[in-house]
């Protein structure tokens, strides 16, 4: 089994940076939208294709779960994304097979995990505020923490489908 680049001490320190910088980013991003956006306000970054706009959303993913009573919200929007948070973070910890790619990846989903669960700590929601139109279809509205999310799982299966593939290569009868 080959030796990760995250195994050692420095390694760890790595991944605490980089899910650090991912919360970082994240709240920075969030806290200046609270304090100089009003809410529902559209601001066009990019013509009418990015805008920003304030909005708290107290449930999940596009306000999923948002109407559920509060002892089941607790539960799915609160404890476990606590118990997966820190799952995550002992999985990447532990792990001595892990690729650089994997590891960024589970420490940016770990990283917007942390974000979002801070706002919804904190404040009772999260605040979202970027929405893209790409004429064809739009996005709903959303902040960094899911951007890091998003590109964190984005990486997680481009590294396990090249792993597969590179599996294969190895092994062409499998």
């Amino acid at each position: 089994m080959e030796k990760s680049k995250f195994s050692g001490l420095a390694g760890k320190v790595l991944i605490l940076v980089i899910i650090l910088l991912n919360v970082g980013c994240d709240q920075i991003s969030k806290s200046i939208v609270r304090e100089h956006i009003d809410y529902y306000e559209n601001i066009k970054l990019f013509s009418e294709y990015i805008t920003l706009t304030k909005v708290e959303n107290s449930g999940a993913f596009l306000s999923m779960g948002d109407s559920l009573h509060s002892g089941v919200k607790f539960v799915l929007l609160l404890l476990m994304p606590v118990a997966v948070l820190v799952m995550g973070v002992y999985f990447v910890f532990t792990r001595k097979d892990l690729s650089p790619t994997m590891v960024f990846g589970v420490c940016c989903v770990i990283g917007g995990g942390i974000g979002n669960l801070y706002d919804r700590i904190l404040y009772g929601s999260v605040t979202d505020f970027l929405h893209i139109d790409f004429i064809v279809f739009q996005t709903g509205v959303f902040n960094a923490a899911d951007l890091s999310i998003m590109g964190g799982m984005l990486l997680i299966i481009i590294d396990s489908f090249y792993r597969k593939k590179a599996g294969h290569k190895l092994h062409p009868q499998a």
